[in-house]
């Protein structure tokens, strides 16, 4: 489930023993706009010792190397041998626009934080000149008892093939469980048969009001398929000509007649919706596919839909016993 929960990061700490009690197994946090990406899962570690913690993502961009490395550092020494750090370009929006930090090779920005974290996991002191910034003298005074895995949020092929080449892992996002296949396949091939985590980044909404659904679905859709990373990824993914109506209107300006060029099917491919039943069978598919480890993300587009009343028909035990 992805984290932080819904109210004041200080109230959240029966919410995390209910998720375990329901058999969730991770929390999951992100960093755009809201919390940063490492004091819920600080809590939950504390609070809720049964969850393994993740980052889906952290910016490669937004701290400092050596900072970056103490803030792993910490949380694995926090929560040994149950946390992973999860890391990526993040987006010329929350970089660029929202940090003022330019947007500049993201490839190798992402590559030269993972070398640089193995780096200094290792425990010698860092001199080093990466492609994108260099390192003289430091040396990381957290000595974790197990370093954390290292994943990297990925989206095309070069980034994939960096993640299974370089890191322990992926992290994949705004995707359908049918084209899983073929991301995975691309982490692993680069791995060389080194097993590999895939984790997806999973958005539902467990609500059978289709039309109200659909409706908030295109909102969140054109929001992010507007962002360059995402347009050239699903264009990759073979979705160019299904969106090309809704880019036109957007670039013209016309917000309401770019949500209503989505067609249902691409809403109903990126967003898993409907009575949890469907949810439960839909997000099988994914791991079907060849996903190893999910993070929900629920979506408030039914405003009648409680949040723990989503968490709790889509726990692991409900899709036991419906099966």
């Amino acid at each position: 489930m992805t984290v932080p929960l819904p109210g004041p990061l200080h109230t959240h700490a029966d919410g995390l023993t209910e998720l375990a009690d329901l058999g969730y197994s991770d929390v999951w946090s992100a960093e755009a706009d809201g919390a940063d990406g490492f004091t819920p899962l600080a809590m939950a570690a504390a609070w809720e010792p049964r969850l393994r913690l993740g980052t889906a993502i952290i910016p490669a961009f937004t701290r400092s190397p050596a900072c970056f490395a103490q803030c792993v550092a910490s949380l694995a020494d926090a929560a040994p041998g149950r946390f992973a750090i999860g890391i990526g370009t993040s987006s010329n929006v929350i970089v660029e626009r929202w940090n003022g930090v330019p947007f500049v090779e993201p490839y190798r920005k992402v590559r030269d934080v993972v070398r640089f974290l193995r780096d200094a996991f290792a425990g010698d002191k860092v001199s080093k000149q990466y492609d994108t910034f260099e390192v003289q003298g430091f040396r990381l005074g957290v000595r974790a008892e197990q370093p954390p895995p290292i994943l990297i949020a990925a989206l095309r092929e070069q980034m994939l093939r960096l993640a299974g080449r370089e890191a322990d892992g992926a992290i994949i996002n705004w995707l359908a469980p049918g084209d899983v296949e073929r991301v995975a396949g691309i982490v692993h091939d680069a791995a060389g048969g080194a097993p590999r985590e895939i984790v997806a980044r999973i958005f539902v909404c467990p609500s059978e009001n289709t039309d109200v659904v659909r409706a908030g679905a295109r909102f969140a859709i054109a929001a992010y398929m507007n962002v360059p990373v995402y347009a050239s990824f699903h264009e990759w993914l073979g979705r160019g000509d299904a969106f090309a109506p809704m880019w036109a209107a957007w670039k013209a300006g016309d917000r309401k007649a770019a949500m209503a060029a989505i067609p249902d099917e691409i809403v109903d491919d990126l967003v898993v919706h409907g009575s949890p039943e469907h949810c439960r069978a839909r997000i099988d598919e994914y791991f079907a596919n060849g996903v190893t480890t999910s993070s929900l993300a629920l979506l408030p587009l039914d405003p009648d839909l409680d949040f723990w009343t989503a968490v709790r028909s889509l726990a692991p035990p409900a899709a036991a016993s419906s099966g």
